[in-house]
C-alpha cells in the first residue's frame, strides 16, 4: 500500500513540475474590471507566472475544502466527545458499584470475580 501511495505521489509531482515548466508565461491578474476600476479610481494588479496562479488556485481550493469538511463534521466530533464523557461516567459508576458489591466478600473472591468479569 505504501508503494502505491508513493508511486501516485511521484506521478502527481512529475505532473506538477511539467505543468510549471510548460506554463512559465507571465500573466497579469487584476482585482476589478476596467470599468469598475476607473469608476472607483483604484485597481490592484499583479503579474505572476501562470503556473503560480494555477497552483495557488489548487491550494486555495484544497484549503476551502478542508475547512468546509471540518465545519461539516463538527456535529460528529461533539457527539464523540459527549459519548466519551458518558463512557467515563458509566465506567466510574460501574467501578463504584463493584466496590460496593464486594465489601462483604473475601479479597481472594473479589479478585476472582474481577478476573471473570474481565473475560
Amino acid at each position: 500500500m505504501r508503494l502505491i501511495k508513493f508511486l501516485i505521489s511521484v506521478v502527481i509531482a512529475i505532473a506538477l513540475v511539467t505543468l510549471c515548466f510548460a506554463n512559465r508565461t507571465p500573466v497579469t491578474l487584476t482585482l476589478l474590471p476596467e470599468d469598475f476600476a476607473t469608476a472607483l479610481k483604484y485597481n490592484f494588479e499583479i503579474t505572476l507566472p501562470l503556473y503560480a496562479v494555477v497552483l495557488a488556485g489548487i491550494g486555495i481550493g484544497l484549503l476551502l475544502g478542508f475547512v468546509w469538511e471540518w465545519l461539516r463534521e463538527g456535529k460528529h466530533r461533539s457527539a464523540a466527545v459527549k459519548e466519551r464523557r458518558e463512557k467515563a461516567v458509566l465506567a466510574a459508576e460501574n467501578k463504584k458499584l463493584k466496590a460496593d458489591k464486594n465489601t462483604d466478600k473475601d479479597e481472594v473472591l473479589v479478585l476472582l470475580d474481577e478476573a471473570a468479569g474481565a473475560r
